[in-house]
């Protein structure tokens, strides 16, 4: 589902990291570790398509993957529902809007704008639309960010299930996300010996 050959990335011009191959099949679940600025962040975006890798190739599905970056890519005027109604639009309109809302405790803040949601209830709708996308591979940033005990679980049982039905998930934090089935792999290994020339100019954002 996805294979990663060799990968080299970059931020701001300078490799952070290298060397770095892994496969992620069907019902399997990675997670990235490694300190604040190793280049978690700068990894996953490259796997989303977001910037390009400085060498190496990533294969994904023919469909693509839904990613969720720090952003939840919640539209503050609009209500939770019509959010989640907005993404599956977008994806093709098969997501199960009400599944989404349930699996995540939100259905009874549906009708609630989202601009009047706690930043936790926030993260909980971001995440609720990985489940209206209806991609099998999903790319996750710090996924469980703002969320209380409870919430975590909720996120749980829902990866649980993505996997169970032949889903797969590559995931970036340094929390626990709850999920021990979960394989760690450690970005020490891969950090770049010393800063490289030719690296491409990438997306120079706050979070690595």
């Amino acid at each position: 589902m996805l294979r990663l050959d060799d990968i080299a990335v970059a931020r701001g011009g300078v490799i952070l990291l290298e060397g770095i191959s892994l496969t992620l099949g069907p019902g399997e679940a990675r997670v990235l570790r490694g300190p604040n600025g190793i280049g978690k962040t700068t990894l996953l975006r490259t796997v989303a398509g977001l910037q390009p890798p400085v060498r190496g190739t990533v294969t994904l599905p023919a469909s693509g993957a839904a990613y969720a970056g720090h952003a939840d890519g919640v539209k503050a005027v609009l209500t939770v529902a019509e959010n989640l109604r907005f993404w599956a639009r977008i994806h093709g309109g098969g997501g199960d809007v009400g599944a989404a809302l349930a699996a995540l405790g939100l259905t009874a803040l549906a009708e609630r704008p989202a601009q009047a949601l706690s930043a936790g209830q926030r993260r909980r709708l971001g995440l609720a639309r990985l489940l209206v996308t209806g991609q099998k591979l999903w790319l996750l940033d710090e996924p469980t960010v703002s969320l209380d005990a409870a919430s975590v679980g909720l996120f749980a049982a829902v990866m649980r299930a993505h996997l169970a039905a032949g889903g797969a998930a590559l995931m970036a934090s340094h929390i626990d996300l709850g999920l021990a089935e979960a394989v760690a792999v450690d970005l020490a290994a891969c950090r770049a010996r010393a800063p490289l020339s030719g690296a491409p100019g990438g997306f120079d954002e706050a979070f690595a």
